[in-house]
């Protein structure tokens, strides 16, 4: 869980219970954000819906994380979407609702939520809940790839091998399965080798110019997305 929050905020009521919560004194957490969520702080309720989720302070209840949550949604949390979305989806703390759900994860991914973004190409590539979609799913792919969310380029990458969604290109292939490969995804590794051994040296250098200029994009990208508090 990243808590690091902007300096500008930090004698706020909600960088107090979020101190709390740091330090694992999660009563006197979850009294703040409580006192903050009654008051409609949309942040302040998706927190109160991670300590219901996580039983953190309070009785570990999913039913209760989905009606914290689903505040925080309406309010204008856009994790608080995503998650209320796959809830929604998986039946968690209610009867599944696909419509709903995929209702909630669409409006989070238009909102830039990489999570939400990598659940519905998710989906797309599957099948699951909806007709298999494979240039939507190359779409959200990207999306979230561009964001800096690894698994998300790692498919990306394999999407531009295989030619699922998109145009084969061995390039931008080689472009997103490197990226992710550098921070683990394994299986990317292994797709990362298959595709250089079909590339010219132009396509490589060309490939590695891309990559830098992706390195740099996502880097600002993540430090930006690393200033916000984010309960999960």
């Amino acid at each position: 869980m990243n808590t690091a929050v902007d300096e500008s905020a930090a004698d706020s009521p909600l960088s107090a219970a979020v101190a709390h919560y740091e330090r694992g004194e999660h009563a006197a957490a979850v009294a703040g954000f409580q006192a903050l969520a009654e008051e409609g702080d949309a942040m302040a309720q998706m927190w109160v819906g991670a300590c219901y989720a996580q039983g953190h302070g309070l009785p570990a209840s999913v039913d209760q994380a989905l009606v914290w949550y689903r505040r925080a949604a309406e309010n204008g949390n856009i994790q608080a979407q995503t998650n209320v979305g796959a809830m929604l989806i998986m039946g968690q703390g209610c009867e599944p609702n696909v419509p709903d759900g995929l209702s909630w994860l669409e409006r989070a991914a238009r909102g830039g939520d990489s999570g939400a973004q990598f659940n519905l190409a998710t989906l797309y590539s599957s099948g699951d809940h909806v007709p298999e979609d494979p240039p939507q799913a190359a779409r959200w792919y990207r999306a979230a790839a561009e964001q800096g969310h690894y698994p998300s380029q790692a498919r990306l990458g394999y999407c531009y091998q295989c030619g699922l969604g998109v145009e084969k290109d061995r390039v931008q292939a080689f472009v997103w399965l490197s990226m992710a490969a550098q921070h683990g995804i394994g299986t990317a590794l292994t797709q990362l080798e298959r595709v250089a051994g079909q590339m010219s040296a132009n396509e490589k250098n060309d490939g590695l110019t891309q990559l830098q200029g992706w390195r740099e994009k996502t880097g600002l990208n993540a430090a930006a997305v690393s200033l916000q508090p984010v309960p999960a």
